[in-house]
């Protein structure tokens, strides 16, 4: 039932509509969920990092185009075994549950993002995501070793901004001292706390004074 799939930048992982043959888990690396439009045009919607989740149980096709972005591996289950497994393990049905809570929450703060922030807020919004979602340990407010799984181009598509807008907005924070590029991909966050001012989220839910 269980078993481990690679795949390389830039390879498809499932087409839209595709039968969903197995169901996984992301092991390492960042892949992309897409859809595209009848006249061609494509947006990506999401992004899968490591210990995201790969379909659903009761559901026989994909509902988006998913590609590797950097190197992939998952750790695949046949879904038919996986949806009788889940009859007779609870605790797996209920982290399934975990799963779909949380991806929703994630969409209710994508459309905050799409809809009422500002391009800096947007990157720095990004930012903060690969912070959180990056699995590094040792992360503090003043440094941390991170990798932009994107390129600007597709960082400007996934954001819904131009790529003069997306480099714009980085050389901006750059210069103000919230990051410091060690290279292209590579980054370090030299102080978290004003790249979650920059966010313009509310950390305490309260009015404004």
């Amino acid at each position: 039932m269980k078993m481990y799939r690679s795949y390389k930048p830039g390879e498809t992982i499932l087409w839209r509509g595709d039968d969903l043959q197995f169901v996984a888990s992301v092991v390492k690396g960042v892949a992309s969920l897409s859809k595209t439009l009848e006249d061609g045009r494509t947006q990506m919607v999401g992004l899968l990092l490591p210990s995201d989740f790969i379909g659903r149980p009761g559901r026989e096709t994909v509902e988006f185009d998913i590609t590797a972005i950097t190197d992939v591996t998952l750790c695949c289950f046949r879904r038919k075994p996986f949806e009788e497994m889940i009859q007779t393990t609870p605790h797996i049905a209920q982290r399934l549950m975990e799963i779909a809570l949380d991806e929703l929450d994630a969409a209710r703060d994508w459309m905050l993002l799409l809809g009422r922030k500002t391009a800096r807020e947007k990157i720095a919004t990004f930012l903060e995501m690969l912070v959180r979602r990056t699995n590094v340990h040792g992360i503090d407010a003043n440094s941390s070793d991170l990798t932009l799984p994107l390129t600007r181009d597709e960082i400007a598509n996934y954001l819904g901004l131009t790529l003069e807008t997306v480099s714009r907005q980085l050389n901006a924070l750059k210069n103000e001292g919230m990051i410091r590029f060690v290279d292209r991909r590579h980054f370090e966050v030299v102080d978290l706390l004003a790249l979650h001012e920059a966010t313009g989220d509310d950390a305490d839910g309260g009015l404004p004074v």
